[in-house]
């Protein structure tokens, strides 16, 4: 899941307001398997950033919903799950989002959502997804209460991207996303500049371009909010 309105707002088109490059990296030691499950074990005291849609949006009446944040066991490092979705799609289409979707009534655990949905999207079976913990819920400006699930895969063979949902399925170097020089804080307002009749739409929100090869990924909106909060814990 991830932002809406992605017909009216390029992301890097809004206003660039900097970068956390003061802000320390998470450790690379700290970016591997065993010490991502101790953290998750036994999480220190730690503050989550509130943003902006989750304060608007908070004492609205929301739907409960999930995501897969999988991290992927490679030699060269661990690495973030993501998808592209269609640009058929009525919501969040063409954004990158975690796979993920809304919580069925049947649902014991944020968890049991988000493994369904990414079997769904991206056929990622259960057996070899070990769940290590769940991140602050997160509202969107689509009204979903959004808890992000942290979970580690041993291999992503056989998985096959549902064509319908799903147009791409790559991966992200954690060690990247986990440094906030490249994490850039954004503001904007449907005119492209703040004004009384635009200033109720204004939006700021988290961009985090990776670029690999020919290919250009612009994570924002709620998946890179999710992302800041995964760091915030890590580096606590």
């Amino acid at each position: 899941m991830s932002e809406s309105r992605a017909k009216t707002i390029d992301p890097e088109d809004a206003r660039f307001l900097g970068c956390d490059d003061t802000l320390p990296a998470v450790p690379d030691v700290d970016l591997t398997p065993e010490r991502l499950r101790q953290r998750f074990a036994r999480p220190p005291a730690w503050q989550p950033e509130l943003f902006e849609d989750s304060l608007r949006l908070n004492s609205l009446p929301l739907r409960g919903a999930a995501v897969l944040v999988a991290l992927v066991s490679r030699p060269h490092g661990v690495q973030v799950l993501l998808t592209r979705r269609t640009l058929a799609l009525h919501e969040h289409a063409g954004q990158i989002s975690f796979p993920g979707g809304r919580c069925d009534r049947q649902d014991l655990h944020p968890a049991v959502t988000a493994l369904r949905e990414a079997h769904e999207e991206i056929g990622l079976h259960p057996a070899g997804t070990e769940v290590l913990g769940t991140l602050p819920l997160y509202c969107t400006a689509s009204r979903y209460a959004v808890t992000p699930v942290v979970a580690l895969l041993e291999h992503t063979e056989g998985m096959q991207a549902q064509p319908d949902e799903v147009s791409e399925v790559f991966e992200v170097p954690l060690r990247f996303l986990m440094d906030p020089r490249h994490h850039e804080h954004r503001e904007w307002t449907p005119a492209g500049e703040a004004t009384l009749q635009s200033a109720a739409l204004r939006r700021r929100f988290l961009v985090m371009p990776y670029v690999e090869g020919d290919r250009r990924y612009v994570i924002w909106g709620a998946t890179a909010a999710m992302l800041r909060n995964l760091y915030r814990l890590l580096i606590a």
